[in-house]
């Protein structure tokens, strides 16, 4: 019988370390006591940090990203278009019974007298449209959707992934979303991207589109409920 891939593999631990890093550090950011007299706004820097550095540690290990596998014109152009799209439905797509709860970590980067804090919206947008789509997509579309297809998931092919590992996969992203309908729809798009193209950079782009949209629209409206 063929040996049972490891259920922690160097690969799934370099896709997994990042994002476990950023849930951490957002649950710290959510649930600091008032009473340190810390900013907890200033870890989302932190987490930026921290994760941009994890993945540029494991880069090598991420062959899905590798120069050789990046888009076409035409498949870049698809992407742009799908994130965009997504970034349209995401600020409709609020009414209370699309939503699961509230957010526990609420970023609202305003002083006392409410003007806004630049130094901090701009590690927010940063962090937002670099390096959460190369870290998400990493763990969502490149390693859990593909485990769920099967336990090795390095051999998998995304073309060949079926309606279950995408079902299950965007299922599990979606409850880390507070709006759930909009995520749903995100993770669809962007597995749909992934699986058609072969190509993980397709899912990245649209992801980093739309996170550079949403965070360009908050920042012009104020709507800060949507960081």
């Amino acid at each position: 019988m063929p040996a049972t891939p490891p259920a922690f593999s160097p690969a799934a631990v370099a896709r997994c370390l990042p994002f476990v890093a950023f849930m951490a550090l957002l649950a710290l950011r959510g649930y600091l006591p008032a009473s340190l007299g810390l900013d907890a706004r200033w870890i989302y820097g932190l987490q930026t940090l921290v994760v941009a550095g994890l993945l540029a540690w494991f880069w090598r290990g991420y062959g899905e990203l590798a120069r050789q596998n990046l888009p076409e014109a035409r498949e870049t152009g698809r992407a742009v278009v799908v994130g965009i799209a997504v970034f349209a439905l995401w600020v409709r797509l609020d009414a209370p019974w699309m939503q699961l709860g509230e957010a526990t970590a609420s970023f609202v980067p305003l002083d006392a007298n409410g003007q806004p804090i630049w130094p901090l919206i701009a590690l927010r947008l940063a962090g937002a449209a670099l390096v959460v789509p190369v870290m998400e997509e990493l763990f969502w579309r490149s390693f859990l959707m593909r485990w769920v297809q099967h336990p090795g998931f390095e051999r998998v092919d995304p073309q060949t992934v079926g309606i279950k590992a995408v079902t299950l996969s965007t299922f599990v992203f979606t409850l880390a979303h507070t709006l759930w309908l909009a995520a749903v729809i995100a993770g669809l798009a962007y597995a749909w991207l992934y699986r058609s193209s072969g190509k993980l950079w397709t899912a990245v782009i649209a992801h980093a589109v739309t996170n550079a949209l949403l965070g360009v629209w908050v920042i012009w409206t104020g709507r800060w409920e949507f960081w």
